[in-house]
């Protein structure tokens, strides 16, 4: 008998598992992979972005609208008390130059092996290949290496991820458990198909520079890519939930300069330069950029220049949802109490990537999940001492 089943081993999964076990109840965890953290640790192969330390404001603005339940969840465990739990893993930490945090190690592999190490030593039991197949009666079922086997906990935190990345675990198939209360998954944080004529294929993999891009009312300098599929990285990923939406893709190339400054340029005389030579020569376009305005503004106007600044980028929708680095969808979070509960049946919370929420990339979904994982694992806690 365990007081609390934890279900899902990622970072929400084992922050409920450590917070409940430090109040002194038994805590198992149970995941349906031969091995534990696996999305964590692949996001940690390019130097796992812990969180983005900035004042608290801001950090909550990223995550847009949000209830005040879970708003208040988030501003427990932001930015300065993850840096504080991870250092006390003995972890040190780095701060980049646009606020992102990072292990002075640079890999999730250090970090996830101290908090398993710390778990252990609470005394939190740890289940691998054990999937959950729903409820029989009051009892969890599991499918397990040794057969079929029903749990009836105190508390049970459902901490199951989302529908990305099949492979490392996050199937979604759980949602087929709670059908009542599921919104239907949709990529977040996700590329976008574009069908690239041919004069593009010398650019595949070059990064896209010095522009500014916007989706509806949502604006960013981030960079992206020119890959094979279409269009990608963490400038797109910050327009993607506004996108997928709907809201049409738009590239400044030039977002320092005004449009008189570009038309001042553009009428310098050109001799016998090409019009691509010219617009290289005084407008100081790079060959990204110039391969960029030809994709999508071919026939040009004979006012260049304000397609210069709101270059239509013309796409055909996101890329498929397992190759998305995240979800939408899930638990809907008016299904849930402020403590994460699922209101239709109490003693079972919610949290991390499962939830219908959509933090953007840069630190706020790792720190996200954690901070849902902390509360729902001290609200299963005080649900099971009661």
């Amino acid at each position: 008998m365990t007081d609390i089943m934890v279900i899902g081993a990622g970072p929400a999964g084992l922050m409920a598992a450590e917070v409940a076990a430090a109040q002194g109840l038994t805590v198992t965890v149970a995941d349906a992979m031969p091995s534990v953290g696996r999305k964590f640790l692949m996001a940690g192969k390019s130097g796992l972005n812990l969180t983005k330390n900035e004042p608290l404001d801001a950090y909550l603005a990223a995550f847009g609208p949000l209830p005040d339940g879970l708003r208040t969840t988030l501003s427990v465990f932001g930015p300065q008390e993850l840096m504080q739990w991870a250092q006390g893993l003995g972890q040190p930490l780095f701060t980049g130059s646009t606020g992102r945090v990072f292990p002075q190690a640079m890999k999730a592999s250090p970090l996830l092996r101290a908090w398993l190490a710390r778990l252990g030593a609470a005394g939190v039991t740890l289940r691998t290949r054990w999937r959950w197949a729903g409820w029989q009666g009051e009892a969890l079922v599991f499918d397990t290496p040794q057969g079929r086997q029903l749990i009836t906990p105190k508390a049970t935190v459902l901490a199951l991820g989302g529908a990305s990345w099949a492979r490392l675990g996050s199937d979604g198939v759980w949602a087929q458990y709670l059908p009542d209360v599921v919104a239907p998954f949709a990529p977040a944080n996700m590329g976008f198909v574009v069908d690239w004529s041919a004069h593009m294929a010398k650019h595949l993999g070059a990064p896209v520079k010095a522009v500014a891009m916007s989706a509806g009312a949502v604006t960013t300098r981030g960079e992206c890519i020119i890959s094979a599929r279409g269009i990608e990285g963490g400038g797109i990923y910050a327009l993607s939930r506004a996108m997928r939406n709907g809201a049409p893709l738009v590239m400044d190339l030039l977002p320092d300069w005004t449009l008189a400054q570009i038309r001042a340029a553009l009428v310098r005389p050109r001799g016998k330069a090409s019009l691509t030579n010219h617009l290289r020569k005084v407008l100081r376009l790079d060959p990204v950029r110039l391969a960029l305005l030809a994709e999508f503004g071919l026939p040009f106007p004979d006012d260049l220049a304000p397609l210069i600044k709101a270059l239509p980028v013309h796409h055909q929708g996101p890329r498929p949802l397992d190759e998305a680095i995240s979800t939408a969808g899930g638990v809907r979070l008016d299904a849930l109490t402020d403590d994460l509960m699922l209101r239709a049946r109490a003693g079972v919370f919610c949290a991390g990537e499962m939830l219908d929420w959509e933090a953007p990339t840069g630190g706020y979904l790792i720190s996200g999940c954690m901070a849902t994982g902390l509360r729902a694992g001290h609200a299963a806690a005080d649900y099971a001492k009661a």
